[in-house]
């Protein structure tokens, strides 16, 4: 039978230099491998978390509350929603004018944004119909509609806003650009 280097040297040697026998030495080598085998779980379960910065509350508000205050000076009657790294809605604001569309249109492109992780207004154009990634537009949920924008902070995706009311894509990203730009500074701070 062929046994390894590190097999020999277990047969062979002791703290007393004798000649191990067959049964001491399997005895050593599976005390070795249950001490390895023991301490892997620990490191292992260290490599199984993560921690992924996220919008607050807060944040979020104060982002929709810019938005829709620029939004009412342009004289626009939207929805804004802000939503978190995760595409669950933080902050929900209508004006009361609104149509009730826009509610589940804001959450869209916010939603939107943060799954394809690109502003909806380059969403709109990339899947227009012929286009390779038309097929987007037929999934659930997806608005392909300018007004929504991804939230970045110190180069990690937080969240997302999505406005939604008022005449045009275009229109709507101004409002959602406030939105943001209300709270960059503070995140990049952080």
């Amino acid at each position: 039978m062929h046994r390894s280097a590190m097999e020999e040297a277990i047969m062979q040697e002791t703290f007393t230099g004798r000649p191990r026998t067959r049964r001491a030495a399997r005895a050593a080598l599976l005390a070795l491998l249950s001490a390895v085998a023991l301490a892997a779980p620990t490191a292992r379960a260290q490599k199984l978390l993560a921690n992924y910065p996220s919008l607050t509350t807060a944040a979020a508000l104060q982002s929709a509350q810019a938005a829709l205050a620029r939004c009412d000076k342009d004289g626009f009657t939207t929805a804004v929603a802000v939503v978190d790294r995760g595409g669950h809605a933080l902050a929900v604001l209508r004006n009361g004018l609104a149509g009730p569309h826009t509610v589940q249109t804001a959450l869209g492109k916010a939603a939107s944004a943060l799954s394809f992780r690109t502003d909806t207004t380059e969403l709109a154009s990339t899947t227009q119909a012929g286009r390779p990634n038309s097929g987007i537009r037929g999934l659930p949920g997806v608005v392909a509609v300018g007004g929504g924008l991804m939230i970045r902070a110190k180069g990690s995706l937080v969240g997302a806003i999505g406005v939604s009311g008022a005449p045009g894509g275009d229109a709507d990203d101004v409002c959602a650009k406030a939105g943001v730009a209300a709270i960059s500074d503070s995140l990049e701070l952080e």
